[in-house]
């Protein structure tokens, strides 16, 4: 009796990269695109939560750490965790305290869909995620533009005097971006200038991310 033969390979989910400055729009170029695709059919995994843990020095120290430059990132465990939610795997993904400048002990557990939005200032800086993408997208935002959002965010969200960030974006953030993360737009496939309010961009986006949904692939 011939043995039954392998089942059909699972489709691969659609990886969508989305890098830019701070306060480009990169979370409204996600929050648009969620808009259009059914949320049971999303997940979107953001950079920000892959901080490196810093509760082993002293606030003041973690204060001063770079955040803005690339081994800030714990960017094994983001690679390890976008091949599980490509291999239809659940992940634990972090959260990551802001203030504290520290990894919490509680994680989000975030089911695979059949499209993953990642989302971060440096994604395209990472070759290994870069290969893994299937579209890759660069926000680009006049700088003045991000600066005013970047003060109201971490004012607001994140417990920053309005000094603090100013210093913060003039000695590290600023040239952090340009060094890092302005070099990676020669990566992408789409610029999306405006970001999310460029409705034009965002439905051209939505079309051809549509159009992929339920390719069979492996590269992970």
């Amino acid at each position: 009796m011939r043995s039954p033969g392998p089942g059909p390979k699972r489709r691969r989910p659609v990886l969508i990269g989305i890098a830019g400055g701070t306060g480009s729009g990169k979370s409204t170029v996600a929050r648009a695109i969620a808009r259009h695709i059914h949320r049971r059919n999303l997940a979107i995994v953001e950079q920000d939560a892959y901080y490196r843990d810093q509760s082993h020095l002293p606030l003041e120290e973690r204060k001063r750490v770079n955040y803005d430059h690339p081994d800030a990132f714990d960017s094994d465990l983001l690679f390890d965790h976008v091949c599980k939610l490509l291999r239809r795997q659940p992940i634990e993904k972090p959260v990551y305290s802001f203030e504290q400048h520290v990894r919490l002990p509680e994680t989000v557990h975030v089911e695979a869909r059949d499209v993953i939005v990642l989302e971060g200032i440096l994604v395209l800086d990472d070759k290994r995620l870069r290969d893994l993408m299937d579209i890759k997208i660069y926000v680009d935002t006049d700088p003045d533009v991000r600066v005013i959002r970047r003060i109201l965010r971490d004012i607001r969200y994140r417990g920053r005097t309005i000094e603090a960030v100013i210093h913060q974006y003039l000695t590290v953030v600023r040239p952090m971006h340009l060094e890092f993360v302005e070099p990676t737009k020669r990566y992408a496939d789409l610029i999306i200038p405006e970001g999310g309010r460029n409705e034009v961009a965002v439905d051209i986006l939505v079309a051809k991310i549509r159009s992929m949904i339920g390719r069979i692939d492996s590269r992970c």
